[in-house]
């Protein structure tokens, strides 16, 4: 979960290298660092601890010139975040940037030390680069090289490499961790994505599993078990201001304010004429989706959650048997794999090291099918996919997801939806879902609101959060949101466990927040709200206001208008929730964006 760029070129490359890691500082802000071949033929290496501004910092005091370069920000796994572990690492004539984990690490440096080898870090990326400077010792050629020792290494990971006596070159390797070449004119770069590389260029190409590269500045040479392969070029259309806060003050609040736009979007994309073609879903959806009977969903973190409120859909609407299992769950059991079952993977990159591996591990084990939902369309998880929805939720820089969360929903109600109405069961008109982006800008218009009931968390240590049924799963959502960004210990629970357990939390001094739907089980969910009054519990409620609740039980209350049908209502209500983790987290002034210890795209395991 770290984030690499390279380039080469005639001009200066220092300028787009500290770009380059400005905006993959969402994969990792511990460290930052980079190395070029300056003028004289010698590496120049600066480090920092820290943010890529210290970085940037460091260099503005002692500049550096170079035309070749790679540049690194780490989020930590194999040694503390340090100015000593930072990347990229010297060994010699080689220099080294890595993403991802090699597990077998610590076997491969004993046999090293035993060599007499000396390392400066504590980090399992330095092990490559020992490993490289030997086998240079009788190689010709640096990719000959890195073909040698990629066998010994096992886990994960995406490598650009330097050579002080190849010094127009760049190397890499691609096995389980993204890598995109960057194609420009008369220069070429390399970045861990897209996002990196848009202000010099906007033609990629994407690596696939196992590829190696040389790069220079007239040539990109592409290979893979040896043998020279092509890659399609790909132009990407995609808007450098969507990689900016604009007026907003983090890229969290803008991605909030995003999501009435992202559901028109996607609706615009695959909703006509009042129908879902199931060729939303891939060019072979429809010869698939019509035979399945049963639904295995496998995702982690945010879109873990997302899967839990499909489960409720998919049974309810089409009549399908569903589970969801955490993927890094999933992986490591025995499972039983049902007849005409179709495997769902969730992640916002398609990168997402669990999922991908879950995913795998389906194909082998034999579902009829597998599809993807995924916002990067040229991710690992689309191409192994047999099946795909794209999510059209643009670009994400926020480290808490947001709109690609609300993107999966809503691809996941039009999925159930979509096969409800194959069997003839479909419970809401189509139509009806063009009010949803009109419905969020109204929950949007509370944010001054929401933003005033969050001073009442300033000083919190924890919260509950409680939902029934599909609020469950969106309490979850909720609570990890305010886990993630504020660092309050979140928790959610089934509110019908309340007397199993939770209850004996509750004091005057713990918020308990709800969520109060307008459909069946508002009554229900009201006798636990008094059960929570009853204790002297902290209440706060999202919701339509009940006015004779209001009266009887002391509570803060945020009322969400909502005239539509209640089927809607979590694809709404989630926006109340994010916005007051927001302000709680902002009054209590952590780093939104970049949460303590998080990274957005989670590559390894």
């Amino acid at each position: 979960m770290c984030g690499i760029v390279g380039a080469i070129a005639e001009r200066n490359i220092v300028p787009i290298l500290i770009e380059g890691l400005r905006r993959l500082e969402y994969r990792g802000y511990d460290s930052a660092g980079l190395a070029i071949i300056d003028h004289e033929q010698q590496f120049q290496r600066v480090r920092t601890l820290g943010k890529v501004q210290e970085l940037a910092n460091k260099i503005q005091a002692h500049p550096l010139s170079g035309k070749i370069g790679i540049a690194h920000t780490r989020w930590a796994t194999h040694g503390k975040p340090s100015e000593t572990n930072a990347h990229p690492h010297i060994v010699g004539d080689i220099v080294v940037v890595h993403n991802g984990i090699i597990e077998n690490y610590a076997e491969l440096k004993a046999v090293l030390l035993k060599k007499g080898v000396q390392f400066q870090s504590e980090t399992d990326t330095e092990v490559i680069a020992h490993l490289l400077e030997q086998e240079m010792k009788t190689a010709t050629h640096p990719l000959d090289a890195i073909n040698t020792i990629a066998p010994l290494l096992k886990g994960a990971y995406a490598l650009v490499i330097m050579h002080r006596l190849h010094k127009d070159r760049l190397f890499v390797i691609r096995k389980g961790s993204p890598l995109v070449l960057g194609v420009g004119i008369e220069e070429n770069f390399v970045g861990s994505d897209s996002l990196s590389l848009l202000p010099v260029t906007r033609r990629f190409i994407y690596l696939e599993e196992g590829d190696t590269a040389e790069i220079s500045r007239f040539d990109i040479q592409i290979f893979n078990q040896g043998q020279k392969v092509e890659r399609p070029i790909e132009e990407l259309n995609l808007n450098d201001d969507a990689a900016l806060k604009g007026h907003y003050k983090h890229f969290m609040l803008k991605e909030i304010f995003e999501q009435p736009r992202v559901v028109a979007n996607i609706l615009s994309q695959y909703v006509e004429h009042d129908r879902i073609a199931l060729e939303s879903f891939g060019d072979r959806a429809a010869e698939i989706l019509p035979h399945i009977k049963h639904i295995k969903i496998v995702a982690c973190g945010t879109s873990y959650h997302a899967g839990c409120m499909a489960k409720y859909w998919l049974e309810d609407f089409a009549g399908i048997s569903c589970d969801v299992e955490i993927a890094s769950e999933y992986r490591y059991r025995q499972s039983v794999v049902p007849e005409q079952a179709l495997f769902i993977a969730i992640s916002q990159s398609g990168e997402t090291a669990d999922t991908l591996a879950a995913l795998r591990l389906a194909k082998e084990q034999g579902y009829a099918a597998s599809l993807s939902i995924c916002n990067v369309a040229t991710s690992t998880m689309v191409r192994e996919a047999d099946l795909c929805f794209l999510m059209c939720a643009g670009i994400e820089v926020g480290v808490a997801s947001t709109k690609a969360f609300t993107a999966e929903i809503v691809g996941l109600f039009l999925l159930s939806l979509a096969l409800a109405t194959q069997k003839g069961k479909a419970p809401i008109k189509i139509s009806e879902l063009e009010h949803i982006p009109g419905i969020m800008n109204q929950i949007l218009s509370l944010d001054h609101e929401i933003e005033k009931m969050a001073e009442f968390f300033k000083k919190k240590e924890h919260a509950l959060f409680l939902g029934r049924n599909i609020y469950y799963p969106l309490a979850l959502e909720a609570a990890l949101k305010m886990k993630e960004i504020s660092y309050i210990h979140a928790e959610a629970y089934a509110a019908g466990e309340l007397k199993h357990g939770p209850l004996a939390l509750v004091d005057e001094s713990m918020p308990v927040i709800f969520f109060l739907p307008p459909d069946a089980l508002a009554e229900k969910t009201k006798s636990n709200i008094e059960e929570i009054a009853s204790r002297g519990g902290e209440l706060y409620v999202f919701g339509q206001k009940d006015e004779h609740l209001a009266h009887h039980c002391h509570a803060h209350w945020v009322h969400i208008p909502f005239a539509g049908n209640p089927l809607l209502y979590p694809l709404i209500a989630i926006i109340a929730m994010q916005l007051l983790a927001y302000h709680v987290a902002v009054l209590k002034g952590t780093d939104v964006d970049q949460p303590r210890n998080l990274a957005k795209s989670v590559t390894v395991e």
